[in-house]
């Protein structure tokens, strides 16, 4: 059954004076909606400008046909998809490394004694190697005069224009740059989908896994690319010590981020990506949250 919402408003501005509505009727996509909701919807959908505080009033869930298309479906020309793991305490990124100790330095218990009656607060630590969960490579991870993550410009790691290149693990783990060719791939961040995130948090995840080969990476780079992502426990073959295709990415400051997933959910192309660490001085990797902005 189609549901629609009943509601009067009240919209204050912030330069002064308001505007009123009453028995306003729109359609749902659920069995309700929040007043939130239905303030943004109105501010945007009447392209009001200066709009402060907005009341929602008397609102009713009715029942009836639907005249449009619901407004809390997202039609729009843009989403966001979160192409992150979750980090928390305990988990193995990768083998060998310890795992994230996730804990309180002031709990909600002990802070009451520092603030009034009612009020409490809670305050983290962490503990954790850089390369926790999803997480970004910059120069400074390989090379010891490269540059470090406060030294790497936003404009490398914010709404880059993005590929996501398939490349089924079933089929191949040695991704070399033939799967690349052919591709529009200059100043774009190259996102890798092999689907080896299926199998994150167990232990096939640290097996022999999906990889570029150095061939691909020198092709990368001369194609001029900003940021190149994978799926999987590395973007290297990990079997032996050698890293070639840190060693050939980084060394021409193509940023690197490894351990992403959801990539099933991009298109190839229409999507921009970003991935921005914290802006420490003397580090070369850091857990991002990754994501990119559909259009």
């Amino acid at each position: 059954m189609d549901k629609r919402v009943q509601f009067d408003f009240e919209i204050e501005f912030t330069n002064g004076g308001g505007i009123q509505g009453q028995d306003f009727r729109l359609d749902i996509a659920g069995d309700d909606i929040s007043d939130q909701e239905l303030a943004d919807y109105l501010v945007s959908d009447m392209r009001l400008l200066m709009a402060g505080k907005v009341k929602i009033l008397n609102k009713t869930i009715l029942i009836e046909q639907h005249k449009r298309t619901p407004i809390n479906i997202q039609t729009g020309t843009e989403r966001l998809v979160d192409l992150s793991h979750t980090i928390e305490h305990g988990l193995v990124t990768y083998k060998g490394l310890p795992a994230p100790i996730i804990c309180d330095y002031l709990s909600r218990e002990e802070s009451q004694k520092q603030y009034a009656s009612g009020t409490q607060f809670q305050i983290g630590k962490i503990e954790m190697v850089t390369n926790t969960g999803t997480y970004l490579d910059c120069p400074f991870h390989r090379y010891e005069h490269g540059k470090d993550l406060s030294e790497v410009g936003v404009e490398r790691l914010a709404d880059l224009e993005g590929i996501v290149i398939r490349v089924d693990h079933r089929e191949t783990f040695a991704i070399n740059a033939d799967f690349f060719r052919g591709k529009e791939l200059r100043e774009r961040a190259v996102l890798v989908h092999t689907g080896w995130d299926n199998y994150w948090n167990t232990e096939q995840y640290f097996e022999h896994h999906p990889h570029l080969t150095e061939d691909a990476a020198l092709y990368l780079i001369e194609c001029g690319v900003k940021l190149v992502g994978i799926d999987s426990v590395n973007i290297d073959d990990t079997r032996g010590g050698e890293r070639p295709v840190h060693t050939q990415l980084l060394g021409a400051e193509v940023l690197i981020v490894e351990h992403l997933c959801n990539l099933q959910q991009l298109p190839d192309e229409g999507f921009t990506f970003s991935a921005l660490p914290p802006k420490f001085k003397g580090a070369g990797t850091f857990p991002v949250r990754a994501l990119a902005r559909l259009r």
